[in-house]
C-alpha cells in the first residue's frame, strides 16, 4: 500500500465528518474525536485538502429555526504527486438544488500557474485584545547576527505567526461571508413562510454575524 502512495492520488465525495468547527453551523457541539480521527486518517496517507470556491458549507438538512444545521462533508484530497501533475485543479460548490448537498464541479486548467498568496496585514488585528501578545512573542529571537538579518528574521517569523493566529482568531473571512450569506438567506426564506417573532430573532442574529464580518472586510 505504502508504494501505491507514491502515484497520483485524487479522492473526493461526501466524508460525513467536518475537517474544524469553522465547517458547522448550528447543531450540537462538535466531536472532536470524529475530527482527530478524520484529520489522523488523511494526515496518515499524506492527501491533503484542495481548497474551493464557493459557499463552505456543502450540506443542509434542510430544517429552520434552532434545527438548522450546515456543514461541509464533501471534499477533494489529493497527494503531492497528484498536485504536482495537475496544478491547474479547481472545484467549485454549486448551490443546492434538488438536493441537500451541493454538487462539486472539478475543472482542470493547464495553462493555470499556481498563485502563491502574499501576506497583507489587516488593520483590525491591532483591535483584537491578544496582538500584542503575539507580536511580542514572535518578536524574539535567540541568536546574535547583523541587525539587518536579525531584521529580516523577525518579520519573517512574526508574518508566519499572524497569518496562523489570524486564521484562528478570525478564520478565513471572505470564505465566512460567503458562508454566512447563505445561512442569511435560509433564515429569510424561512421568516417570509413563518413571521414569528423567533423566527425574527434568528434572523436578526445571522444578519449581525454577517454584517460584523461585512465590517472586517472593508
Amino acid at each position: 500500500m505504502a508504494s501505491d502512495m507514491n502515484v497520483p492520488w485524487l479522492i473526493g465525495g461526501n466524508f460525513n465528518v467536518i475537517w474544524d468547527e469553522e465547517e458547522k453551523f448550528g447543531g450540537l457541539p462538535v466531536s472532536l474525536n470524529e475530527v482527530d480521527d478524520f484529520r489522523h486518517c488523511m494526515n496518515t496517507c499524506n492527501l491533503f485538502d484542495m481548497g474551493f470556491n464557493g459557499s463552505i458549507y456543502t450540506w443542509w438538512n434542510g430544517r429552520a429555526d434552532e434545527e438548522c444545521v450546515f456543514k461541509r462533508l464533501d471534499r477533494c484530497f489529493a497527494n503531492f504527486e497528484f498536485q504536482k501533475m495537475m496544478s491547474g485543479m479547481e472545484i467549485t460548490h454549486f448551490s443546492k438544488i434538488g438536493s441537500d448537498h451541493s454538487p462539486m464541479l472539478l475543472s482542470y486548467n493547464p495553462d493555470a500557474t499556481p498563485i502563491k498568496k502574499s501576506f497583507r496585514f489587516l488593520n483590525f488585528w491591532v483591535k483584537h485584545e491578544s496582538f500584542k501578545q503575539v507580536v511580542q512573542e514572535n518578536w524574539k529571537v535567540d541568536f546574535h547576527a547583523n541587525p539587518f538579518v536579525l531584521f529580516n528574521y523577525k518579520l519573517k517569523q512574526l508574518k508566519k505567526a499572524l497569518s496562523t493566529w489570524s486564521k484562528a482568531t478570525y478564520g478565513d473571512i471572505f470564505m465566512k461571508i460567503a458562508s454566512l450569506e447563505e445561512v442569511v438567506i435560509a433564515h429569510e426564506v424561512q421568516f417570509e413562510l413563518n413571521p414569528t417573532h423567533g423566527n425574527r430573532e434568528r434572523l436578526q442574529k445571522v444578519q449581525a454575524d454577517l454584517f460584523k464580518f461585512l465590517a472586517l472586510e472593508e
